[in-house]
Parts: structure tokens; C-alpha cells; sequence
């Protein structure tokens, strides 16, 4: 099965090519094919997920997934949402976006740091499939006052797994991909992609 993967973002590439790594998938980033990332112009995950996915279907004439991901902040009233990878501005810096998440959160008490991690993904046969099938991971955890950690990407050094007792950088890429939000809705969505290719 080939697949593009419409993302431009290595650390989410190589997350999920690693969460796929026992199923019988091709999957090719879209710089494979010369695509650049489509416009965001959707207020939800699962619209900006959808366009990246038929974005990337049209170009290469193959079957794409996507991903829209983002951090929900209780006490910033769902920020930085949608927006969560340019939420300090553009060109996407995770470290100006972290610091500025600490900035907002400043003075709020751990108790109220509550937050989640959601992810759709969505998978397109084609630029023009009118049923994408999509999958929905969310991950709970609470945000931390200073960054700890090396692993991961993004606000991972500021987001406590309270199960785990530390942040998702000090994670294990092992432990961090059975637990995520992304290993969750790629779980959801490999049954059903399983499903579309067996019936063709």
C-alpha cells in the first residue's frame, strides 16, 4: 500500500512512520512528490486535517493521509489549538512557541495547568473521496512551569504524563508512541484503511 504522508514536519514523519512500522504500508512524505504544505485555513483539526490530505491526494494522484494535531489548554480557553504550531508566529519555532505558552500560563497554579494533546488523521483514497476516513487520539496531561527533556518535538518538554510521572520529552520514542494522541488515532484509522484496500 502507498501512500503519501502530507507533512512537511520531520518529527511527526518519522513518529508516525515509526508507530506504522509493522504494517504493510509504503509511506512516502509529500516532499517525495515536490508537494509543499497546503494552506491551514480551517478553524478545526479535522477540517485542516481534511485539507491537507486532499491537498496532498491531488498532487501525487495517490492516497494521502494527514494529521492535524494540536495542544488544548483549559485555563488559555482551548489555546493554542489549531494554531498551536505557529501560535508564536511564523516560521513554526517550537521554542518560541513554548516560551510563549509559559508566558501566557505564568502565575496559574499547577492544579489548573490542565491540558490535551488531540490528533485527527484522516486518510483520502482521492482528491475527491467524499467519505475521508478519520481517526481521533486524545492524550491528558497537565502543563509544566520549566521544560525537562530531549525527546520528542514541539511542547513536548512542557507536558506532564501524569501516569508516567515525568514530561513527553523524557519519554521513550517507545513509550511516547503506545500512549500519544498520535498512536492513538493512527490506531483508530489502520483497521479502517485495512478494510478500504482489502475491498478493492
Amino acid at each position: 500500500m502507498k501512500i503519501v504522508l502530507a507533512s512537511g514536519n520531520k518529527g511527526k514523519i518519522a513518529e508516525i512512520q515509526s508507530i506504522l512500522a509493522g504494517h504493510s504500508i509504503q509511506m512516502l512524505p509529500q516532499s517525495h512528490f515536490n508537494i509543499n504544505d497546503a494552506d491551514e485555513t480551517g478553524t478545526t483539526f479535522i477540517e485542516n486535517a481534511i485539507i491537507k490530505a486532499r491537498h496532498a491526494a491531488e498532487l501525487s494522484q495517490c492516497p494521502a493521509i494527514a494529521d492535524d494535531s494540536g495542544l488544548e489548554v483549559d485555563a488559555l480557553k482551548g489555546q493554542p489549538g489549531v494554531h498551536s504550531a505557529r501560535y508564536a508566529g511564523l516560521p513554526s519555532n517550537d521554542a518560541n512557541n513554548t516560551a510563549k505558552l509559559l508566558d501566557a500560563l505564568e502565575g496559574t497554579p499547577q492544579p489548573q495547568r490542565t491540558a490535551r494533546f488531540h490528533c485527527v488523521m484522516v486518510f483520502m483514497a482521492h482528491a475527491g473521496d467524499p467519505s475521508p476516513l478519520i481517526g481521533h487520539g486524545v492524550w491528558e496531561g497537565e502543563i509544566t512551569h520549566v521544560s525537562s527533556g530531549e525527546n520528542g518535538f514541539g511542547y513536548d518538554p512542557v507536558f506532564y504524563v501524569p501516569e508516567q510521572q515525568c514530561s513527553s520529552a523524557e519519554l521513550t520514542s517507545v513509550v511516547k508512541n503506545s500512549l500519544s494522541h498520535r498512536a492513538q488515532a493512527l490506531k483508530q484509522l489502520m483497521p479502517q484503511i485495512t478494510r478500504h484496500f482489502a475491498q478493492l
